[in-house]
């Protein structure tokens, strides 16, 4: 049963956090906006595609935007508590400061369980859909767009130039058309005038040019000489296959093995498979040294006859005929470079595994840190608005950012010492919970035994006292010197 206490914590926390969480999920889709801005400007998208490609790029920023709402909500709620009085009010009636949180404890668990989903579920689809679409709209070439005395170069094996554009957007003058469709003919068309059009299915650009000349060179790889023609035209049709310009529908489905396309259980399941290709690499390894160092074991009865007061390079010698000599160092050189070959190669496929193990396992970890980063920062958020008492946008926002960009940082760092391999998947992907967990618990303990620890009064009086007894020794020293 919900009692008027819960209610009161519940309403006062839900308007803060659905503002800031608002605030701060448009914060961080534009900044994924802008990241691709240079993407997008020139392609000639439709709203469609845009809005596609902006509901993907925002889907995985949820996992962000949930912690900070849930630290600068939580920061605002109690310190609006605090400055009105009210939480003085519930804690001398005999509440304790973690029962007056409890109902919002149960809703950070219930944000951490909405992370963990969105992380698992919904953003690898949203990753996938969004890495199919990105390629799609990187790899397409601008919209056309003739501008005057500017080469157009996007279609293949044209370049065109107008000297001039009426302002209809469609009459040109001054047309230059440069054409290669093989590498020994370079073909040319100048013309006055022309009017440019899209064909009805824009799939072609129609060029209807007037009073111009069409120059043409004709030659072949098997003969050198070449036949220059230039044919004059009152009025000619040129088309342009678009076809290279529009936005190719990529199957997603060549993406899905890539490790932030999967769930938590299809990542374990991958791990699985890279374990035993691990050891499918060692096996394939050991049989290939095998086929060159098969005798390594077997003792050779024949180096006892030779005395060892004899060089061991001259005793190797002694054994082999003149004429089979140079072949048999020749053959060892070769089976030296193929071993340093094969070890190489070894190599360089188990440091790939290695990585591609660490990669796997940063984005598990990474699911459950997001989700429970929730959990840690609201009880760094709740004590603090206790301690602080201010609300608003003021001084809480600014703690929530100070301790949000201490939060993000240690999640970059951890990631960053796992990827080179400097600490472990679990230390690395979960750092920034390590580190802040002990924090909550201090600010905790100090927001029920109503700390003095954001006071700024408290430390004015700690430095005048400070400043006091620095003066009295001075003071009776001198004292005793009269």
């Amino acid at each position: 049963m919900i009692k008027k206490l819960d209610k009161l914590i519940l309403k006062a926390f839900i308007g803060p956090f659905i503002i800031t969480f608002f605030i701060a999920y448009f914060v961080l889709m534009m900044q994924g906006l802008w990241k691709y801005l240079d993407d997008l400007v020139g392609k000639g998208l439709d709203f469609i595609t845009i809005g596609q490609f902006l509901w993907y790029v925002s889907a995985s920023m949820l996992t962000l935007a949930m912690p900070i709402a849930i630290l600068i909500s939580s920061i605002m709620t109690f310190g609006n508590l605090g400055e009105s009085f009210e939480l003085v009010a519930i804690k001398s009636s005999g509440i304790s400061l973690l029962r007056f949180m409890r109902p919002l404890i149960w809703v950070a668990v219930l944000f951490c369980g909405i992370t963990f989903v969105f992380a698992n579920y919904v953003i690898p689809y949203a990753n996938l859909k969004f890495v199919a679409l990105y390629n799609d709209i990187y790899y397409k070439k601008p919209a056309f767009d003739l501008r005057e005395g500017v080469f157009f170069t996007h279609i293949p094996n044209y370049a065109i130039k107008a000297g001039k554009k009426e302002s209809d957007g469609k009459t040109i003058r001054n047309v230059l058309i440069y054409e290669q469709t093989n590498p020994l003919q370079n073909n040319c068309i100048i013309a006055e005038k022309g009017v440019m059009r899209i064909s009805d299915d824009q799939k072609f650009l129609e060029f209807n040019l007037e009073n111009g000349f069409r120059y043409q060179e004709n030659g072949n790889l098997s003969d050198t000489a070449t036949e220059y023609i230039r044919l004059g035209f009152q009025s000619f049709k040129k088309l342009f296959d678009l076809s290279a310009l529009q936005k190719q529908n990529t199957n997603d489905s060549i993406y899905k093995n890539n490790f932030k396309m999967l769930s938590a259980r299809q990542i374990n399941r991958f791990l699985d498979s890279l374990y035993k290709l691990n050891d499918t690499l060692a096996a394939r390894s050991a049989r290939a040294y095998d086929i060159y160092l098969h005798y390594s074991n077997v003792p050779d009865s024949t180096w006892k006859k030779i005395p060892t007061t004899v060089p061991l390079f001259n005793n190797f010698d002694a054994l082999l005929p003149d004429s089979a000599r140079a072949n048999v160092w020749d053959a060892a050189k070769s089976m030296a470079a193929s071993l340093k070959i094969n070890a190489e190669n070894a190599v360089n496929e188990a440091e790939s595994r290695k990585m591609e193990v660490r990669y796997h396992k940063i984005e598990w970890h990474r699911k459950f840190s997001l989700s429970m980063a929730c959990f840690v920062l609201f009880f760094l958020g709740a004590p603090l608005g206790s301690i602080i008492r201010k609300g608003g946008f003021g001084m809480p926002l600014v703690v929530a950012i100070i301790f949000f960009l201490i939060f993000h940082l240690l999640n970059m760092f951890g990631e960053k010492f796992v990827k080179e391999g400097i600490s472990s998947p679990f230390i690395g992907m979960w750092l920034a919970v390590l580190v802040l967990t002990p924090v909550g618990v201090f600010l905790t303990y100090k927001a029920m035994h109503d700390s003095q620890l954001f006071n700024k009064e408290f430390y004015y009086r700690l430095f005048k006292g400070l400043q006091g007894a620095v003066r009295r020794p001075k003071k009776d020293s001198s004292s005793s010197k009269t």
